[in-house]
């Protein structure tokens, strides 16, 4: 049995954590966990495993890790033997730092507030308060949400122009991390022909064996729309 365990919730950040092990051709144990259907929340039993009973979080004999970016460096560290990683004190290297951050620190949220507000539009509500709920989330969305969303995916698209991947020429971890956000943006803020760098890079981390092999483990894998 391996050391290390995934906890792995369907439809979710941790499927960058299985692609990242097979990257690095570390074996790994998968416990799977299901969203609840209605909900799409995760399971009690993740509570158990961490705290805050969210996804990922690893086991890794007696260390417990959560947050995916956390969990990537632990990993990259660990086991990495150099790879993924740019070279310390590099250039390179702060960028990947940097995109290890803003992946989850400045992408995410306003694509969850856009997910959020497309429930509130769109959801069931009494027929008293339906009118003023869509409008008021309309209005949120056009005035902030939308905006902002086109300033990052702009911001995007002309820093994968500069080189190959986000951190430089060589494929890392940061392009992993950077993965959930751009995948969520195309299911659900407009990411589209618009974009040809975007696009161009989901083509090819899609198309990496690693990744296949990842999505083969972890099971289905899609992203909950607007």
């Amino acid at each position: 049995m391996a050391s290390i365990t995934v906890h792995h919730l369907n439809n979710s950040r941790s499927q960058r954590i299985l692609w990242l092990l097979e990257e690095l051709g570390v074996e790994y144990d998968i416990k799977h966990y299901q969203r609840d259907p209605e909900t799409m929340l995760a399971p009690p039993e993740l509570y158990e495993v961490h705290p805050l009973g969210k996804s990922p979080v690893i086991t890794d004999g007696d260390v417990t890790v959560a947050e995916t970016g956390a969990i990537i460096e632990y990993l990259v560290e660990r086991y990495g033997n150099g790879n993924l990683a740019p070279e310390q004190g590099s250039t390179d290297r702060l960028r990947y730092t940097y995109w290890l951050h803003y992946a989850e620190g400045s992408a995410m949220p306003p694509l969850l507030l856009k997910l959020v507000f497309d429930k509130i539009e769109n959801g069931p509500a009494p027929f008293f308060v339906r009118p003023i709920a869509r409008g008021i989330a309309k209005k949120v969305k056009e005035m902030m949400i939308t905006p902002r969303l086109n300033q990052h995916l702009n911001y995007l698209e002309d820093e994968i122009q500069k080189d190959t991947w986000f951190a430089g020429e060589e494929f890392s971890a940061a392009d992993i991390q950077m993965s959930f956000p751009l995948q969520a943006a195309t299911a659900r803020a407009g990411l589209d022909g618009r974009f040809p760098g975007l696009q161009d890079f989901l083509n090819r981390i899609e198309s990496r064996p690693a990744y296949k092999r990842a999505l083969e483990r972890g099971g289905e894998y899609k992203l909950i729309g607007g």
